[in-house]
Formats: C-alpha cells, structure tokens, sequence
C-alpha cells in the first residue's frame, strides 16, 4: 500500500513538474526566435560598419574585426565619391575670406531635403485641419476620392508624373525664364512630394481627436481656424507632425529612381545616386570604400532616429488628448 502511495505521489508530482519544464523550454524558443530576428536585422549593419574601417584584403577575406582601424578611409570615400567639396575663395592680395562654395551629392541631399520637409508640413497640415475641423461640401467624398489613390502602385504613376513635371517646366521658364526650370533642377525633386497621402491621413486622423470643447472655448476667445491651428492644435500635435518630419526625411534621403529621371547631371543629384555610382562604377573591389560611403549615407537618418524617439516620447506625454 505505502509503495502504490509513493508510485501516486512520484506520479502526481511529474505531473506537476511537466508544464514547468515545458514553460521554460517554450521561453528559451522564444529567446532564440528573437536573438535569431537581431541578428538576421542588425547583423549586416554592424559588419557593415566593421568593415568600414578594414582594408580591402581584410573584406575579402571575411573578417568580422579590422585588425587595425583606418579612419581614413572615410575620407577617401568622402572625397571619391564626391559626396562633399568645400572650395574657400580668398583673396590673393590680404588673404581675406571671399566667398565659401559647397557642393556634392551630400550638400544636394541636405538642401533637396530640408526643402521637402518644410513644403510638406506647409502643404500637409492645413489640408489635414481643413479635411478634419472644417465642414465643407463634398468634404467626405473629395477626402475618400483623395485616399483612394493610395491604393494606386507608385511605379504605375512614374511616366505620369514624369510628364506633368515636364509640362509646368515649360510652363514655369515660359514665364519666368531659366530661373523657372523645374527639370533637372530642385522643383522637380521636392514639389511632387509636397502633398503626401499618407502624411494628410495621419495628420487627420490625430485632428480629430481633439476635443470640440477646445475649439468652443477658442470661439469664445474670439479666435479663428487659422489661429485655433496655430495656437491649439498644432502645441497638441507633436508627435505624429515628428512622425512625418521623420518619415519625409527619410523618403526624400533614400530617393533614388525619381532623381534618376528628373535630372541629367549632378548638380543636383542626392546622396543615394552618388553612392550608386561609387558602388557600381568608381571603386571596383574596394569594398571598405564602398561600406565607408555606405555608413556615411546613413549616420543622418541614424541621427534623426534618435532624436525623433525622444519627440515621439514628449509629444505623446504632452498631448494630453482623451478619445
């Protein structure tokens, strides 16, 4: 009897243990699932920057860590791939400052981007208010009408929208002459993506969320909508307007293939298409080169990340918003 007691026991107590042991099992598979997913992410990146201070022998043959770190060969790169050229003109006679002249692929994509950028929040928020706290005829309709491009595929609309730049370049130097050229130049690779789809969506979509009582009391005041804007909405919207800062900044950064199309020189070409060419044409083998001017593509994006994390932190705290 004492020995059937112990066999129950023995066997209630396996029993108990079972889903335990399965527990931590089904944890550890978790772990390994997600350190596998860093790796798979992060992996390349970071061999990417390891590699970038190697020399050409030590990339070909694979190695994880440079023996030695070579800084210089992101100079090299800099200046090979011509992403940026500071020309200081002095004066020969005093030796005095006369005039500094920047140019590169690295100068164009600050300037192409920041232009983009700023138009993009001067044309999207207005639109976003007026398609979120404005009653106007046809507001549901024009706004689903708007939405419903969205689904159209962005490469069926490349040769569509390649002509419509080509046309009001024709119209824009027909009345303003040279100076109103838009292909080849930066009308052509900022103004198209001044109204975004997505950025007026989301921008809405948050605009709506504000309480009417705010726009009551701002009646009371005496306000309008442009000041309501101004004024209330605009303080309350700090995290998704970073949101598409952050993702204009990146699209206009990595823009590639439109570039290709509205330009014929490199007066204006961006970062991405210098690259390109110093990967594809300029430095054959020399792939420290090429990572180096592949990290140097990178470290602004890197460097708007982490500012926009602690944004989108502050903004959300400070909303203050109830649904």
């Amino acid at each position: 009897m004492a020995n059937d007691v112990m066999t129950l026991s023995d066997t209630s107590s396996d029993t108990v243990e079972r889903p335990a042991r399965r527990m931590n099992w089904g944890k550890i598979g978790i772990y390994l699932v997600l350190f596998s997913g860093v790796v798979i992410a992060v992996g390349p990146f970071l061999w990417m920057i390891s590699a970038s201070f190697m020399t050409a022998s030590e990339v070909s043959l694979t190695r994880l860590i440079p023996e030695n770190i070579l800084w210089e060969n992101y100079s090299t790169a800099l200046r090979r791939a011509n992403f940026l050229d500071i020309e200081l003109l002095t004066d020969p006679t005093s030796g005095t400052l006369q005039s500094l002249e920047v140019s590169g692929y690295l100068w164009n994509s600050i300037r192409i981007t920041l232009i983009t950028v700023t138009g993009s929040l001067i044309v999207c928020i207005p639109a976003a208010y007026a398609f979120a706290r404005m009653n106007f005829i046809g507001r549901n309709f024009i706004f689903a009408l708007f939405i419903s491009t969205m689904m159209i595929p962005g490469i069926v609309m490349l040769i569509p929208h390649l002509l419509t730049i080509i046309w009001l370049g024709r119209l824009s130097e027909s009345i303003f002459g040279p100076a109103g050229a838009w292909f080849n130049s930066w009308p052509s690779l900022t103004i198209p993506f001044f109204a975004s789809v997505f950025n007026i969506f989301l921008l809405r979509q948050f605009f709506m969320q504000i309480p009417d009582d705010l726009w009551d009391a701002a009646r009371i005041d005496g306000a309008g909508h442009f000041r309501f804007m101004r004024s209330v909405v605009l303080p309350l919207s700090k995290a998704p307007i970073m949101t598409i800062v952050t993702l204009g900044f990146i699209g206009s950064w990595n823009a590639l293939m439109w570039p290709l199309l509205v330009t014929i020189n490199d007066d204006w070409r961006p970062i991405a298409v210098g690259l390109s060419n110093f990967v594809t044409a300029d430095t054959p083998g020399e792939l420290n080169l090429q990572m180096a001017a592949s990290v140097i593509t990178v470290i602004p994006i890197l460097i708007l990340y982490f500012i926009a994390q602690k944004q989108f932190t502050e903004g959300i705290a400070q909303t203050g918003i109830r649904g």
